[in-house]
């Protein structure tokens, strides 16, 4: 299998690599949403992370890629029970693929050729433990992203139809990608998105030069490439593997929980989910840097990426949603 492009050499884009990068210490924080430019690394970033996080083990031919026997479901009828490794899976979700692809089915092929009942696994089976990726996911029927979210959410995938009643896990980090230009989620679907970031073309000319230099590199001499980049993307993975074992330890105050709320308060956000993204993004991000407590710095740094998606529009305010929560952010946490 082909190498993807290595994580560490993508130019800029760092907010877009910083959300990924936290959703990989804490998959908890939720999906991650990304509007922008075509051609702007998108789908290059979500593949690159997955290469580069260490490979998942699991059951050999389980369709839910559980990492114990007793964990793959009854219906899935292994073979063996030896334990095999593989990459993160990456899963794409076209735009037409039907409920039946996406949740799974009944086995047409075995109802008819044997006469059983039998379960074909969907795209959120194969995506468990790794990532499904939507590109364009504005354009996503809405039924499809509704269940989508509630199953990320839930991290379990329930069929009742045609006589079946399934039930597997289907925990994973849902990436949506987009051009906001050719129309915009609806507000109760952004908010459940975790993250949400917007990525432009880069408008400095050295820094496009550089994107070209290293892309041309990477096709014309991919070995040597690589070779230089793998070192980086060891030391972010160790980081990665670091922040998710340092989690647990993290230190909590009370006054960080009260800026949560008084900050979503400024900000008019509606529900809950925003001050709990915020404070898990922020821990995850203290983790990665290696901090011992979640302090103010950490909840400034990740504010932006967690709420912008959650405000309520303002025609008023020509300045954007990001740009809102920072003003506001700095009035609140000083």
């Amino acid at each position: 299998m082909t190498a993807p492009f290595p994580f560490s050499a993508i130019v800029g884009q760092s907010e877009m690599k910083q959300a990924m990068i936290l959703t990989a210490i804490d998959p908890g924080i939720g999906g991650v949403l990304v509007f922008g430019d075509r051609g702007t690394g998108k789908s290059t970033a979500v593949r690159a992370l997955a290469a580069l996080l260490p490979p998942i083990e699991q059951v050999e031919g389980c369709p839910v890629n559980a990492a114990r026997p007793e964990d793959c479901p009854d219906w899935a009828e292994i073979g063996s029970h030896a334990i095999v490794t593989r990459p993160t899976p990456v899963i794409d979700l076209p735009l037409g693929a039907t409920e039946d692809r996406v949740v799974g089915a009944l086995d047409i092929e075995r109802a008819l050729t044997r006469g059983e009942k039998a379960f074909e696994p969907g795209l959120l089976a194969r995506a468990n433990r790794g990532y499904l990726y939507i590109d364009e996911v504005n354009l996503l029927e809405d039924h499809i992203v509704d269940l989508l979210l509630d199953v990320a959410q839930s991290g379990e995938n329930v069929v009742e139809r045609e006589g079946l009643s399934i039930r597997h896990p289907a925990r994973f980090v849902l990436v949506g990608s987009g051009n906001p230009e050719e129309g915009e989620l609806r507000p109760q679907l952004l908010d459940r998105f975790g993250l949400s970031v917007e990525v432009r073309s880069p408008t400095d000319i050295e820094q496009r030069i550089e994107v070209i230099r290293r892309r041309d590199a990477f096709e014309n001499d991919r070995t040597a490439f690589m070779a230089v980049w793998q070192a980086v993307d060891a030391t972010i993975r160790d980081a990665i593997l670091a922040a998710r074992a340092a989690l647990g330890a993290l230190r909590t105050d009370d006054a960080i929980l009260r800026d949560c709320a008084e900050l979503c308060i400024a900000l008019g956000s509606d529900g809950l989910r925003g001050e709990l993204t915020l404070l898990r993004t922020a821990r995850a991000l203290a983790a990665y840097r290696g901090d011992a407590a979640v302090t103010r710095d950490h909840l400034r740094a990740v504010a932006a990426m967690s709420l912008s998606h959650r405000l309520r529009r303002d025609p008023l305010d020509e300045a954007g949603s990001g740009t809102r929560v920072l003003r506001i952010a700095d009035s609140v946490l000083g």
